[in-house]
């Protein structure tokens, strides 16, 4: 079925392509972003149950965006009505004025483009989150924990939650009707064990652009991760130093984020705050490295049919076979850097500014096989289980944190575990030894990502095994 576009934002739609005449008598360029998007999310543990009406990500509101002599200023509102249209002009004057009259730099930039452009996608999908029996999602939820703590000798909780946002997004101009309408779900399963004085809780999680349909792939993952958990209790502490490596896909998605998440955000490029920008065209890892970022290039929680800004989404080659092609742009940094906007610009909501952010961050497969990876190691780990990652954009350092690691002696898997694992690095050192890639490739949406300390989006991020030589601690 498709997901249908929102009946609020049809409503709207004339009245705010009035306010766009309007403006237009006094501004050379005016763009409204309108959203609407609804949703749910269910938590459900041994001790406590909770459902809500919404998710990190649903809203309803507009922003309006204009510019005249080189100055962009921006309005945002919630509920429309006539009566406001003279406020907005008015706040939008006072912005011009308050940037004029600042003593600080200002980006003098070009005119946004305005082609003609009508897009009307209703993306497909088996179930929408309005429609959800949520009594129903409660009990099956509650019978997973249940499931978990009954299975696992040492496991006495298991946190389980899901959410569903249905994203509805107009974006109008003087020439472009672009309207956009997708869902997205994820899951997750947290089982905690308990021996002793030690405790240890492992993390499962599912994702897609699929509606609440998603949920009942979860049970599937329940022996894995509670198994996890129970083996992650006498897990010994890693004897820090350089090792051969092998990363599980979804640690492969983590050092992808990291390594050329911000680091090739090209609105770090403007202000200079990122090594990237003096690497394109240079070799940055080996030549099994090729990574793709867009939203176009993976189906999954951070995919759709165009940016907050009205760019088409799109599928970027940042590094091909080793060598760093491009990063990714929004549509006002792009002018300020006489570059292309690839579809990248996003708002955590529509209260919020735009920037360069990531969507889909994912590494090429390769040739090689798992287990001829794991023979190929004298001594080294097999790394699973992503917890989190930062990098530093301005020296290209990355550490990812991750959950465990597999021993490998002779080319055989031992059988011990450590845990945690601190991966630290140089970018390009780090991808300058992947030596072997597998055919298989994951794509994983369960998390967000910040810019600095906020500015919140939704991000996917995967690719194959990969092997490399990696500083753990």
């Amino acid at each position: 079925m498709k997901a249908v576009f929102s009946e609020y934002l049809n409503r709207i739609a004339p009245e705010m392509k009035e306010l766009i005449a309007s403006l237009k008598t006094q501004y050379d360029y005016v763009s409204i972003l309108s959203t609407d998007s609804s949703g749910f999310t269910a938590s459900i543990s041994q001790r406590a149950k909770s459902v809500s009406n919404s998710t990190m990500f649903t809203e309803r509101g507009n922003v309006v965006r204009v510019y005249r002599d080189g100055l962009y200023s921006e309005y945002a509102f919630n509920e429309w009505d006539k009566g406001i249209a003279e406020t907005i002009k008015e706040e939008l004057e006072r912005q011009m004025e308050v940037l004029r009259a600042a003593k600080t730099a200002i980006y003098e930039t070009p005119v946004l483009e305005d082609e003609p452009c009508e897009l009307c996608s209703e993306m497909e999908t088996e179930q929408m989150p309005e429609d959800m029996d949520l009594s129903a999602l409660v009990q099956e939820l509650s019978s997973i924990s249940d499931e978990a703590v009954a299975s696992g000798e040492y496991v006495k909780e298991c946190i389980v939650r899901c959410q569903s946002t249905h994203v509805s997004k107009m974006f109008l101009t003087e020439h472009k009707d672009m309207r956009q309408s997708y869902v997205y779900s994820e899951g997750t399963l947290m089982p905690m064990a308990i021996k002793g004085e030690k405790n240890k809780m492992s993390y499962a999680g599912i994702s897609g652009r699929k509606g609440p349909e998603l949920f009942a792939e979860l049970r599937s993952k329940l022996k894995d991760v509670v198994g996890v958990a129970e083996e992650l209790i006498d897990a010994d502490p890693i004897e820090p130093g350089e090792y051969d490596v092998i990363t599980s896909p979804e640690v492969s998605g983590l050092i992808a984020h990291e390594a050329f998440g911000h680091g090739v955000e090209m609105d770090m490029f403007v202000k200079n705050r990122a090594l990237g920008k003096e690497y394109i065209n240079k070799r940055v890892g080996s030549d099994l490295v090729t990574m793709h970022e867009g939203a176009l290039c993976a189906e999954e929680v951070a995919s759709y049919a165009f940016d907050d800004e009205g760019t088409l989404a799109g599928d970027t080659v940042e590094i091909e076979h080793g060598i760093l092609k491009t990063g990714v742009c929004d549509a006002l940094s792009a002018l300020r850097l006489g570059s292309k906007p690839t579809g990248n610009g996003k708002r955590e909501s529509f209260e919020h500014k735009v920037y360069t952010r990531m969507t889909n961050t994912i590494f090429d497969s390769g040739t090689d096989t798992l287990d001829d990876m794991i023979a190929s190691i004298d001594y080294g780990y097999l790394l699973e289980g992503m917890e989190s990652g930062m990098e530093d954009p301005k020296h290209w350092g990355i550490q990812c944190i991750v959950e465990r690691g597999y021993e490998i002696k002779d080319g055989k898997l031992t059988g011990k575990v450590v845990s945690p694992v601190v991966m630290t690095g140089y970018v390009p050192d780090l991808l300058g030894s992947i030596s072997m890639a597998s055919t298989d490739r994951e794509v994983f949406g369960t998390g967000a990502c910040g810019k600095g300390h906020k500015e919140w989006v939704k991000v996917s991020d995967g690719g194959p095994y990969l092997k490399a030589k990696a500083r753990l601690g």
